[in-house]
């Protein structure tokens, strides 16, 4: 058996895919364990990745697969282990004002390990 690797180094793969049953809003959740860099290709990836679940949603895939999830809101969480680099930040911040056009809500989750008054159990959304 392969099994698949995760994270926004695949950007074919949805890390999760599943229904907030507090908001209700379609989540589909993509991880990041690595730190962050700065690097081109770290970047690269994470707009890969994110260029991957807005088709997902925007182009139908998502509502012909399921729908019952038709006009329900979607948001796209990045959970990390470590704070993104500025870089990445900037371009989080541009993908979200593109995503947020569309009505696609866009988060950050922190969980940075590394930490003394933040632990993974407690993360830190931006």
């Amino acid at each position: 058996m392969t099994e698949t690797q995760t994270g926004i180094a695949n950007s074919t793969v949805i890390d999760l895919f599943a229904v907030d049953q507090k908001s209700g809003d379609v989540l589909l959740v993509m991880n990041e364990s690595r730190p962050w860099t700065g690097g081109d290709e770290q970047l690269h990836e994470l707009q890969e990745k994110f260029n991957t679940y807005a088709s997902f949603i925007l182009d139908g895939e998502m509502t012909e697969a399921h729908p019952h999830l038709k006009d329900r809101p979607a948001r796209i969480e990045l959970r990390c282990r470590h704070l993104p680099s500025d870089e990445a930040l900037a371009l989080l911040q541009a993908i979200h004002a593109q995503l947020e056009l569309q009505t696609i809500k866009v988060e950050v989750v922190v969980a940075d390990r590394g930490s003394s008054d933040q632990c993974a159990c407690h993360p830190e959304r931006m």
